[in-house]
């Protein structure tokens, strides 16, 4: 089932969008702010696990983050 709504956008992000359907990534912008859309709630569901993690084994400390940032910069890459 879906919803038909209407949203006021930036223009960039229409733009954004648009360009996403004229190089084949998606099939419409309904489509790509669908995608945007389903992100945003995945990582808003994430954030809440962390915050769970957080509060049952504590938060990390800084020798932990420092190690995992370092992880994270070697697997970008240069």
């Amino acid at each position: 089932m879906t919803a038909k709504i209407a949203v006021s956008l930036p223009d960039e992000l229409v733009a954004e969008a648009r360009a996403a359907v004229e190089s084949g990534r998606v099939a419409s912008v309904s489509a790509y702010v669908a995608e945007a859309m389903a992100e945003k709630s995945r990582r808003r569901t994430l954030a809440d696990v962390l915050d769970e993690l957080d509060a049952e084994f504590g938060a990390p400390d800084s020798a932990s983050m420092d190690r995992a940032n370092r992880v994270l910069d070697a697997l970008e890459g240069p």
